[in-house]
């Protein structure tokens, strides 16, 4: 089967770059966290310590600002379309796919040849992405916990005391690390399943032409492979 046209308006330039940022970001943190926690090379540690707390806050920033955006934003609600509603409806179950998620499990585990038809992302997509903000704030209040300037605040001190302690803290911070790790290979897989072209539009803003979706209608109407 055909896939679905990928146009601009699935992902608009501003989302874009917020993407790009939370790459950069979280492979940043990734990286300077492996180093503090396994300190092989000692002069890398402090410049590591740096780093990390600067990028923790460059995701949690920028993650804040994509999440109020959506709600002013406008993107296309499926592929294949250039009709566009506010983008935080792209994330709640859509009337055309709100019934497909046992098919795109099946679709995801080679059960299934062919996706569902409809909606911009399939059911796991819009819930791995539902989650990724919360795990965001949790690994962004851990590490305040953490970070020496912040760690007897009263809030984050009575968080400290809660889970047990500093090395409580820090066992947890740590392995929300891995938790970021397995989503960013999660959301590559599911990003690509169908081919490069949904990256090729989010890094470089690069069309695909393709089947022509019309979210009214809920069914393929045409077909464009005419880009300009």
């Amino acid at each position: 089967m055909a896939h679905l046209a990928h146009y601009k308006e699935a992902h608009p330039l501003v989302f874009v770059v917020t993407h790009w940022i939370n790459l950069i970001a979280m492979i940043m943190l990734i990286l300077s966290g492996i180093i503090i926690h396994f300190p092989v090379l000692p002069y890398l540690t402090g410049i590591s310590r740096g780093c990390h707390l600067f990028f923790g806050f460059v995701l949690f920033i920028n993650c804040v600002a994509r999440v109020i955006m959506a709600f002013f934003v406008k993107t296309s609600p499926t592929g294949g379309t250039r009709q566009q509603v506010t983008d935080f409806k792209t994330w709640l179950p859509q009337k055309d796919n709100r019934h497909q998620a046992l098919e795109w499990i099946k679709y995801y585990l080679f059960l299934k040849k062919d996706h569902p038809l409809g909606a911009k992302l399939g059911v796991p997509q819009k819930i791995s992405y539902l989650l990724i903000p919360i795990l965001i704030l949790l690994m962004f209040w851990t590490g305040l916990c953490l970070w020496g300037v912040t760690m007897n605040v009263p809030v984050f001190a009575a968080t400290t005391n809660l889970v047990g302690g500093l090395m409580s803290m820090r066992i947890i911070h740590y392995f929300g690390m891995y938790v970021f790790i397995i989503f960013m290979f999660i959301h590559v897989y599911l990003a690509n399943v169908e081919g490069f072209a949904p990256t090729k539009l989010m890094f470089i803003h690069k069309e695909h032409g393709g089947l022509v979706y019309d979210p009214d209608l809920h069914n393929i109407v045409g077909e464009d492979n005419d880009l300009h």
